[in-house]
């Protein structure tokens, strides 16, 4: 009798307490309701502003907070800072479906929000399951991630400590030119950031690149534009039919999966809908197999920082048709369950800290044979 009650105490501890905040009654309302459909999640609060939201967490600590970005008194971009200076807690950025808000999302990631997620949309049924899915999957994900403290000095020395210990402007043109690799890279939660830093690393004449990273739809296109202001290759958002080439950079769109595919000696990218694979869409499954169909050896696969499993399936079909492949490591990761997976599978030839990817990557990609 004890002990079945000590395991009922037990599960409800272990529920993800979650803190919404948002304007809109029906947007806390929506929320609540779908989070609440979890078993494993536990909605403890809700907020119509920072100020009523600080003083509800004075009372109760959340394991995640979801947060908009527009709201009154004080917008979501200023109390987020606040957090993560004073006190960490793992944040979702829920936010309106719209490229105009796309830009000040991504701000919020950068001044250390988790993730991104969209509010649910009314309509048909299955749109509602899969909105259901990765709102619960998100905020299960986030309560797992390592959260720290944001100065305002760290953007500065990321990007310099990043610049100065990466061997990539080592790598000779001659080098890079007598291979015909393409580089395939995997992510999720905390990925942003990461994708950020390799990339920023990349020389200008990378080999062909392709990126699955788990966002929203044109949340994708603002944060290829801002990565190809600040990195040398160039980055765009993936297009059907985008040829993939050396000092290009492809991320995958939002809401649409992105493959490989080879014409002769040119590699080029296949955008498409279709059912969510491995629970996304796009996955990192469907870009990692169709690079060991049409790439093989000539691939060198990356798998970082992620909830879940997707991407480790297609990293071992990579591995054993010959591709190079890494692992970001657990120190360096802010959730560890895609590279953990994909290693666990025996799909990874390394694991590796972030910091250290891009030239080990550049050093597979020089080599023959």
């Amino acid at each position: 009798m004890k002990s079945n009650q000590a395991n009922r105490v037990k599960a409800k501890k272990e529920k993800v307490r979650v803190l919404v905040v948002d304007d809109s009654a029906l947007v806390r309302q929506t929320l609540t309701k779908v989070l609440s459909t979890d078993k494993e999640i536990e909605v403890i609060g809700a907020a119509a502003d920072p100020y009523i939201a600080a003083s509800k967490i004075r009372d109760q600590v959340p394991d995640v907070i979801t947060l908009d970005v527009e709201m009154p008194r004080m917008d979501g971009l200023t109390f987020l800072k606040k957090i993560m200076s004073q006190h960490p807690i793992p944040v979702v950025i829920c936010s309106a479906l719209t490229e105009a808000g796309a830009e000040t999302t991504l701000k919020a990631l950068e001044y250390g929000a988790v993730d991104i997620v969209t509010k649910p949309r009314l309509g048909a049924r299955k749109h509602l399951e899969e909105s259901r899915m990765r709102l619960c999957d998100t905020v299960k994900a986030a309560s797992k991630a390592r959260v720290r403290p944001i100065r305002a000095t760290d953007q500065v020395a990321v990007s310099r400590y990043t610049a100065g210990t990466l061997p990539v402007k080592k790598v000779s043109r001659a080098m890079l030119r007598t291979t015909d690799k393409v580089i395939v890279v995997g992510a999720s939660t905390g990925g942003t950031e990461a994708i950020r830093l390799f990339l920023e690393a990349m020389p200008l004449d990378a080999p062909g690149i392709v990126i699955v990273q788990h966002m929203p739809e044109h949340f994708t296109t603002a944060f290829a534009r801002r990565l190809n202001m600040t990195c040398r290759v160039t980055v765009k958002e993936a297009e059907d039919g985008d040829t993939v080439f050396s000092g290009r950079a492809l991320i995958a769109p939002g809401n649409r999966h992105t493959s490989l595919s080879r014409s002769g000696a040119r590699y080029y990218v296949e955008v498409s809908d279709g059912p969510l694979i491995s629970r996304h869409r796009p996955s990192v499954d469907v870009l990692f197999n169709s690079a060991a169909k049409y790439a093989g050896r000539n691939a060198v696969g990356v798998i970082m920082t992620g909830m879940g499993d997707d991407g480790a399936k297609g990293l071992l079909e990579l591995n054993e048709g010959g591709a190079h492949t890494i692992a970001q490591d657990e120190a360096t990761s802010v959730v560890f369950g895609m590279p953990r997976e994909a290693i666990k599978l025996g799909a990874v030839d390394k694991v590796m800290p972030l910091n250290a990817i891009a030239g080990q990557v550049i050093w597979e990609c020089g080599r023959k044979g």
